[in-house]
């Protein structure tokens, strides 16, 4: 579990439902804005995309959820070894190296292996990475689709409590419903988009650029690798791309 995930919601949330109920919890709850909102923007997320990627949707929100550390000192330290593996016993003793390596690196090592020329080898790996920021991408975009119909369904919802109101000003008993439903949908769509849509777009996309920079890494090593290039030359490259703190110093 992402602790600054689960700790950021019960934060918003809370001072939000702290705030609400300080004001009189119950004026703040309709069905019908609910309805509206929860339901219109359902729709309207259906209607701009494919029934596949709408059932996604789940997997993408549990993506935020989740949290692993990418082991990016310990991937290159590996990335090193094998070099050395490969400068001492040929590339084909790598094979039994690779049984717990990331399948993303195994697959390029793999590749070189086989004897499949470098540019070649770095062809695949970059289709490679560039479909995984692709399904990233998909995933942000419905994040990004819920964020612009929810308030947007909150608007109609203003729009309909407006035109009831309005529709039967003779009748007082009338107005403070029609009026809630006018509030309360702009209410309920703004922090759909601003506590759940927005949040999760945002640490997803940090997600998705900080894994194609250890894709990079990797691939930067696999290459280093597969032309043959010295542990030295190897460590100083993968050092580039890693954060000062981070760095390899195992000639030192």
């Amino acid at each position: 579990m992402d602790i600054a995930t689960i700790l950021g919601a019960v934060i918003a949330f809370g001072l939000v439902l702290g705030s609400v109920a300080m004001g009189g919890g119950m004026a703040f709850v309709d069905s019908s804005s609910v309805m509206i909102v929860i339901g219109g923007t359902t729709g309207a997320v259906m209607l701009a995309t494919s029934m596949e990627k709408f059932q996604s949707l789940g997997k993408v929100f549990s993506k935020a959820l989740k949290f692993e550390a990418i082991p990016a000192v310990e991937t290159a330290t590996s990335l090193v070894e094998f070099s050395q593996i490969a400068r001492r016993e040929g590339m084909l003793s790598l094979e039994a190296a690779l049984a717990n390596a990331d399948p993303f690196m195994a697959n390029g090592i793999q590749l070189a292996i086989d004897g499949i020329a470098p540019e070649a080898v770095e062809d695949i790996m970059f289709i490679d990475l560039d479909r995984m920021k692709g399904r990233h991408r998909a995933g942000n975009e419905l994040m990004g689709l819920g964020a612009t119909f929810a308030p947007a369904m909150g608007l109609i919802g203003t729009l309909i409590g407006l035109v009831q109101m309005l529709q039967n000003m003779s009748d007082p008993s009338t107005i403070g419903p029609a009026m809630a439903v006018a509030l309360l949908t702009t209410f309920y769509g703004a922090l759909l988009a601003n506590l759940i849509f927005l949040p999760v777009s945002n640490k997803l996309k940090m997600r998705s650029t900080a894994e194609a920079e250890y894709c990079e890494m990797m691939m930067e090593g696999v290459m280093a690798i597969a032309k043959g290039e010295s542990p030295r030359m190897v460590e100083k490259k993968l050092n580039a791309m890693l954060p000062p703190g981070e760095r390899l110093s195992l000639f030192d």
